[in-house]
């Protein structure tokens, strides 16, 4: 039996495996959050491993709040890397196979082509500068067996997301304003979920990996709100509008589209359309 050990469990991505969980007969898994697995520790992190007799661990926590995290420096540093070392050395100290998920984040978003896996990183904010230092430690830690998977625009029909503010501003609001300018490719959580438990039995690698995975296609978050009322018959003006007339604290990537070349060609998956893929959650919500 592969006994799972899934961080961050009630967030979107963790939300998604237990929701198909069932599907996956010789997985046993073990869902864990910050009340109940303090990962930041690593002495209750080996303890919860061997305990439980450990073969594998999905990392899906992160501080991901990206405006707070300028001012919750070290709140971010502790989750988003931090505990990612601790994963790590366990991982490679028992011989894991070990799945964190990072973030496109790590680039500065200036590539006017999908970024691959080789690509040079170049966080902007205080939360990319976080997950690049936890992939960093992985790489220096290197588990085998073990990949960094980089994923962008993660929604789901679990947890707070693009798609429910979309939904729930479209039916309370005539019209919204909604950039224009800044260019990626959402992930439904629920696909990166299947994707990471049939990958999970067939990681052989020496060194740890990074591999990318969105939904196909390309958008803009004006495009990607125009979609949600399209399919949900929402009447709502969408006006695109440039970033600069929408400032945040913490500074997004204005191009977020990642390469999938790598994970399609190694394991052989389907990826769906980024607009296929919405439908399907939105028929959830």
């Amino acid at each position: 039996m592969n006994n799972i050990l899934v961080t961050g469990a009630n967030g979107q991505l963790g939300s998604e495996i237990q929701s198909i969980a069932d599907q996956f007969k010789n997985f046993n898994f073990y869902f864990c959050n910050r009340n109940t697995l303090d990962i930041t520790i690593s002495n209750d992190l080996e303890s919860f491993v061997i305990k439980n007799k450990i073969n594998s661990v999905i990392n899906c926590a992160a501080y991901t709040a990206v405006d707070l995290a300028e001012d919750e420096t070290e709140k971010a540093d502790l989750i988003n890397h931090i505990a990612v070392a601790n994963l790590g050395k366990i991982s490679k100290k028992l011989s894991l196979k070990l799945i964190h998920i990072s973030t496109d984040y790590v680039f500065n978003g200036t590539n006017h082509i999908p970024y691959t896996e080789e690509d040079k990183t170049a966080p902007i904010g205080v939360y990319g500068n976080t997950k690049h230092k936890g992939e960093i430690a992985l790489l220096k830690i290197n588990p085998g067996n073990s990949v960094i998977i980089r994923t962008a625009w993660v929604y789901s029909s679990f947890a707070n997301n693009f798609v429910k503010t979309m939904l729930r501003l479209g039916t309370q609001k005539d019209s919204l304003n909604i950039i224009y300018d800044q260019i990626g490719s959402p992930t439904y959580a629920k696909n990166l979920a299947q994707t990471i438990l049939e990958i999970l039995p067939k990681l052989t690698n020496n060194d740890i990996e990074i591999l990318n995975y969105s939904n196909e296609g390309v958008c803009s978050w004006y495009d990607f709100a125009k979609a949600i009322f399209d399919i949900k018959n929402i009447n709502c003006i969408v006006n695109p509008i440039p970033s600069t007339a929408y400032p945040t604290k913490a500074k997004r990537p204005h191009y977020s589209v990642l390469s999938k070349q790598k994970i399609k060609d190694k394991y052989a998956i389907q990826i769906p359309y980024w607009q296929d893929a919405l439908k399907d959650c939105l028929d959830k919500l």
